[in-house]
């Protein structure tokens, strides 16, 4: 499993996402309404929609706040528009870092991620500057006791999934992007309930990165991680386990 991905994962097991329920209300909210307004409001159509109804259902948010916000997207709530916008930079140590966001001011988005750049020891780069070190894949984790290696394995090549990785923790499913709707619903048929599940942009290559360096990038992740606009962060760093759970 790369770094970026088992990182991605120590942060979903220990439960750092859970203790941000408000601020992922708030990210689910604006996904809901740009998979609306970009692919429609019935569900059973746009499978970008359905996906982030799903997770908002899973996060016990209320059915009004999930109608309103499609509504929002579809045109028949007034309200300001919301874009994907995706930013690129450097890192410490020369890592690559992929930005996805959701905003309805870019001019505020753009100054705000090149102030974090700035102040975590990276440069914010031009759009294609790194975008060609990733590939978009959907990806699913899974605890390592969830099921044998044969049953991963099993699952992974009926449902139409491009490989099986991990590590002595979790298993790590990667898919085409428009194969992931197939496999997610193969592995949740299944009974088996992922750590995490998203489409994101997965580093082809990777840069290892160890003691104040790892930490300076850790900090930029956190820190990006946590801005209001920021959707997904993906990066190719490499950083051993043990300084990433102490950091954790």
């Amino acid at each position: 499993m790369s770094g970026h991905s088992k990182w991605h994962s120590i942060k979903h097991k220990k439960g750092a996402l859970d203790a941000k329920r408000g601020k992922m209300f708030s990210r689910l909210i604006k996904e809901i309404t740009v998979a609306a307004r970009v692919g429609g409001g019935d569900v059973t159509g746009n499978s970008r929609l359905r996906k982030a109804v799903d997770d908002a259902k899973a996060m016990n948010m209320p059915k009004d706040t999930i109608s309103n916000a499609i509504k929002r997207g579809t045109g028949e709530i007034a309200g300001a528009t919301i874009e994907d916008i995706t930013y690129e930079g450097y890192g410490p140590g020369g890592v690559a870092v992929f930005i996805e966001t959701q905003t309805d001011n870019r001019v505020r988005t753009v100054a705000e991620i090149r102030h974090l750049f700035s102040k975590h020891g990276g440069n914010l780069g031009e759009n294609g500057s790194v975008a060609w070190m990733f590939d978009k894949k959907g990806t699913i984790i899974l605890d390592r006791d969830a099921a044998s290696e044969d049953r991963i394995m099993e699952l992974a090549l009926e449902s139409g999934a491009e490989d099986v990785g991990g590590d002595q923790e979790t298993w790590e499913i990667l898919s085409a992007p428009e194969d992931f709707d197939t496999v997610l619903e193969a592995i949740k048929g299944a009974g088996l309930e992922p750590i995490s599940a998203e489409i994101i942009m997965r580093p082809n290559n990777s840069i290892q990165v160890t003691g104040s360096a790892a930490q300076q990038v850790l900090r930029l992740m956190e820190a990006l991680d946590d801005h209001d606009d920021v959707s997904k962060v993906s990066a190719n760093f490499d950083i051993p386990e043990e300084e990433m759970e102490a950091a954790g």
